[in-house]
């Protein structure tokens, strides 16, 4: 009796197909990890965009508010309405009032009245990273700024520079300073409106510029009559 030979496959044609699906999986993981890269570059981008767009957002709709009073006691030393602007590098340093205050409580003794200031600190995690902050006093006062109460918050991380300037209508120019506490500065009014140039570093390190404009709704100081 002979016995009919047993199909199946050679040591050649298993290393074959292992190999074809070792190449096909190798596809299909670089296909899916690509798509995750970019998903990621995307959310990356979008949340960074969001959060300068926002920054500047915050901006204008604080100088929107801004105003001066001209009940002012002017010996005070430090006045409780102003504007006061002077070029800094990598970020100007700006302080001026607002209406723009938002009470969180009821209770708070707090009005819509408010000083902030704009600044720059260097990030405690990245030293070699600048943001861009905001300081909001809780109250008016005659007291030097720092020794009031405050609430900071980050506009935006990792910048490489701000730029702020303020069209003086009155001479009919841009100009980066501005002080309307000082006679021989703009006291009595203030800017028409303020440009504000953002720059940043994109993912690729390039340098990119977002610009946007605020109009000052009160350019002329406020002043109560006494009744």
């Amino acid at each position: 009796m002979t016995r009919r030979p047993q199909a199946g496959l050679t040591l050649i044609e298993i290393m074959v197909a292992s190999a074809i699906l070792v190449i096909m999986m190798s596809l299909a993981w670089r296909t899916i990890s690509n798509t995750s890269d970019a998903r990621r570059n995307f959310e990356a981008y979008e949340e960074r965009n969001h959060e300068l767009r926002m920054a500047l957002d915050r901006v204008v709709r604080d100088f929107e508010a801004a105003y001066i009073s001209g009940n002012e006691d002017q010996s005070q030393t430090h006045t409780r309405t102003m504007l006061i602007a002077k070029p800094r590098s990598p970020v100007p340093s700006v302080r001026f009032s607002t209406l723009g205050h938002r009470p969180l409580w009821a209770d708070a003794h707090e009005s819509d009245q408010t000083v902030i200031e704009y600044m720059f600190r260097t990030d405690p995690d990245h030293t070699d990273r600048t943001d861009w902050i905001r300081r909001e006093q809780r109250r008016q006062s005659n007291q030097p700024p720092e020794e009031e109460p405050s609430d900071y918050d980050i506009l935006a991380h990792d910048i490489v520079n701000v730029k702020i300037e303020f069209f003086n209508w009155k001479t009919v120019e841009w100009i980066d300073t501005w002080d309307t506490t000082q006679s021989d500065g703009q006291r009595g009014f203030l800017p028409t409106r303020a440009r504000i140039t953002l720059t940043y570093k994109n993912g690729e390190g390039k340098e990119l510029k977002l610009t946007t404009e605020a109009r000052f709704q009160m350019q002329e100081q406020l002043l109560l009559s006494p009744t």
